[in-house]
């Protein structure tokens, strides 16, 4: 098989359902179309949400049309994949400011200009309840009780509300609607997509492959996931970013250079015979390098070597400027050094947060902020 078209088919891939369907279309030589969809829930994108873009992106290169779905009514909804409780529904406004900082962050990866974008609300907001009741007889609830997450929450006596049954429903409309060739996204979208796989058949729509990509894991070990504040962010400092990756397991290096770089698996095995330290400073460099661009990478590497081999204070630090009165954790949430209240006094409990000298905190291992104070 060609390597373009294997590469796609397995870098940072977890599943291809069917993949002797997906090998016939792409070694077909036609223009696929591939689609993405994602509901805002939050401002922030992590690398865990960059290795479906980043498959979604190959894909663009390799001359597929590319369809990056907008969930602006299934955001609203809210999504119960790999929930424990039932997911906090959004207003459209809250939809719309999420997504406008996506695209933002989105762009590092995609270009977005030569990407079709889409907005189910468009569909969704006008179906008639004769068309969901229709949907609705293509599935069965114990196909819907055998999804994980719910057989966990009945066993804990958590509910579920009949909207969570829904949703892949709906996001299986998507397909019909856009009418592609494959859908792809994280592992835990593995039954939403099947959904749309199914619906498609039913409607006499293309016939659609599934591919899922892997899921990443945070430092922790746990997948990256703000509820469990583990996340490297593509936002990050390019020192924070940096000294996150530093901070991970060893054992999670090689998935990382797989589904989070472009360096060929085969230097990844050829780095990895190496010292594990020169393999984590050199993941460190690649990923901080296509966020923030090879000089800021080259930096970040020495300003982590003066400061964790040293014993020194990075040169980059944020500065904050406040009235003497601020409690110090406004002071912290203001400039994003940490994610909740709950997350400060987690760390001020831990003894995690360190008041150094010149108005220096150290905040765990790798984050700092300068206060002034006016």
């Amino acid at each position: 098989m060609d390597k373009e078209i294997e590469e796609l088919l397995t870098r940072g891939v977890e599943k291809v359902i069917p993949r002797d369907l997906a090998e016939k279309k792409l070694l077909s030589g036609d223009k696929l179309r591939i689609y993405f969809g994602v509901d805002p829930t939050g401002a922030k994108l992590h690398l865990g949400h960059s290795v479906p873009l980043r498959k979604l992106n190959a894909f663009a290169d390799a001359g597929h049309g590319i369809i990056f779905l907008v969930g602006s009514f299934t955001a609203m909804i809210g999504d119960p994949s790999g929930r424990d409780v039932m997911r906090i529904p959004l207003s459209r406004q809250e939809v719309e400011n999420n997504f406008r900082t996506y695209k933002e962050q989105a762009g590092k990866i995609l270009d977005l200009s030569k990407i079709e974008v889409r907005y189910n609300h468009e569909w969704l907001d006008s179906l008639q309840f004769t068309k969901v009741v229709e949907l609705a007889s293509n599935f069965t609830v114990q196909q819907m009780l055998q999804r994980d997450m719910f057989d966990k929450r009945m066993k804990e006596g958590n509910p579920i509300s009949l909207h969570e049954f829904l949703y892949p429903l709906m996001v299986g409309y998507d397909s019909v609607v856009l009418d592609v060739d494959c859908e792809l996204g994280g592992s835990d979208q593995e039954f939403n997509m099947l959904a749309g796989r199914t619906l498609q058949s039913v409607y006499k729509k293309r016939e659609k492959f599934v591919l899922t990509t892997r899921l990443i894991e945070g430092a922790d070990g746990r997948k990256m996931s703000k509820t469990y504040d583990n996340c490297i962010y593509l936002e990050d400092l390019p020192s924070d970013m940096y000294g996150k990756l530093m901070s991970v397991n060893d054992s999670l290096v090689k998935s990382y250079f797989e589904c989070l770089t472009d360096v060929s698996m085969g230097e990844v095995e050829s780095i990895l015979s190496g010292h594990p330290k020169e393999a984590k400073m050199r993941l460190a460099f690649e990923i901080t390098k296509i966020y923030h661009g090879e000089a800021e990478a080259k930096d970040a590497q020495k300003n982590f070597e003066q400061t964790f081999s040293k014993g020194g204070v990075p040169k980059d630090i944020p500065l904050a400027k406040v009235k003497a009165d601020t409690p110090l954790v406004e002071t912290f949430l203001a400039h994003g050094i940490v994610s909740s209240k709950s997350e400060f006094s987690r760390l001020e409990k831990a003894g995690a947060i360190e008041k150094m000298e010149n108005g220096v905190y150290r905040i765990g291992k790798h984050r700092f902020l300068r206060i002034e104070f006016l």
